[in-house]
């Protein structure tokens, strides 16, 4: 009988190894020269949960050491940094590039610990045989845009505040590694020291990613509340946009449209789609801006009007009328005068209640 030898399995074939990260510029910093530490499996991914290389350096004189924190597999992925988990393109968090593209990847990746090694592995092969990147599919959003930063923000990576100057008690000086200066607003935010590595990557409860969304919502992109309105308001019409067919030609795909005005003293327009959804598909497909004829108008919703606001607020504060008005009201004769000063109350026989034997009568 022949003995088997059990060989242990190696246990990093699905690790991965890389040779340079694949960060963005501000992380990177504003040294052309930076020299970085490479440490093979030293850590764990913190979304797929394999080890993988991880690089450590520091981008500037005055700012802190960074270190990868996700593997190069979850970064192409979702296309973001391995260090600060902002889109590569944009500077923005997924939450925000999600929010203004619709057919993310939100929902692509596992977000519990089931099968989430395994997806990885596969996503990584998929990769590897050259793979479709789909946000190379992905239109340019005038909204993200807008929201992106045009140049690197180096001041992202300063040292964090020194707690003990903060309370007096540090004695290192010019040597602390730490800024010894009062924090800002936003420095002292509770909510935004406590994110989630695995929700900004998920594009979830992101306190950053919310205050960017609620501010985008200023510019007349999110959809108001009342479900109704079906308008949108086109703004920066000019002389070459000759008729409303023009602006119907360039939305119809988005939704059927019951109607185009277009005053002809005015530089704007609005259209009227058949269906809500119709109205809501146009804004997140044309992002706030769409040519016409070589021109760029820009797209928002149509705000209620100062008539419609005010019927609205009439019918809110409007008093909830009792039985007896109802009834009154819809009385032909209308309701009975009342009695004049001096005047006897008239009397009427149901409120006799000896006439209908619920009290003897005294006769």
């Amino acid at each position: 009988m022949s003995k088997h030898s059990s060989a242990p399995a190696d246990l990093s074939v699905n690790w991965e190894r890389s040779d340079f990260p694949i960060v963005c510029e501000t992380c990177l910093g504003d040294n052309p020269y930076v020299r970085m530490m490479k440490s093979e499996y030293e850590k764990e991914c913190k979304i797929c949960a394999r080890p993988f290389t991880v690089f450590r350096w520091r981008p500037g004189s005055n700012a802190r050491y960074k270190k990868t924190e996700i593997c190069q597999t979850c970064a192409k992925l979702k296309n973001v940094c391995q260090t600060c988990l902002l889109d590569l393109e944009y500077g923005l968090p997924v939450q925000v590039r999600d929010s203004a593209m619709p057919g993310g990847t939100t929902s692509a990746i596992p977000q519990s610990d089931i099968n989430r090694e395994w997806f990885a592995d596969q996503a990584e092969r998929q990769l590897a045989n050259g793979g479709v990147n789909q946000f190379d599919r992905i239109e340019q959003r005038a909204a993200l845009n807008k929201l992106a930063r045009s140049q690197p923000y180096y001041k992202r990576n300063m040292a964090h505040v020194c707690s003990f100057f903060l309370k007096g008690t540090c004695t290192r000086g010019s040597e602390c590694p730490y800024r010894h200066e009062i924090p800002n607003k936003e420095e002292k935010d509770p909510e935004l020291a406590n994110q989630n590595m695995k929700d900004r990557y998920h594009g979830v409860n992101d306190p950053v990613a919310r205050k960017m969304i609620n501010r985008l919502g200023g510019s007349g992109l999110a959809p108001p509340a009342d479900i109704n309105i079906k308008t949108l308001y086109v703004g920066g019409v000019n002389p070459s946009v000759t008729s409303e067919e023009d602006i119907k030609g360039a939305l119809y795909a988005y939704g059927e449209i019951m109607e185009v005005k277009m005053p002809t003293t005015q530089n704007f327009a609005f259209v009227t789609f058949t269906t809500r959804e119709g109205a809501e598909k146009a804004i997140q497909k044309v992002g706030g801006n769409f040519t016409v004829n070589g021109a760029t108008l820009r797209l928002a919703w149509k705000k209620p009007s100062a008539v419609d606001a005010n019927l609205t607020k009439a019918a809110m504060n409007q008093p909830i009328s009792t039985s007896s008005t109802t009834s009154a009201s819809k009385s032909p004769f209308g309701a009975p005068p009342p009695p004049g000063p001096g005047a006897r109350a008239t009397q009427y026989a149901s409120q006799n209640p000896a006439l209908f034997g619920s009290q003897k009568s005294d006769r």
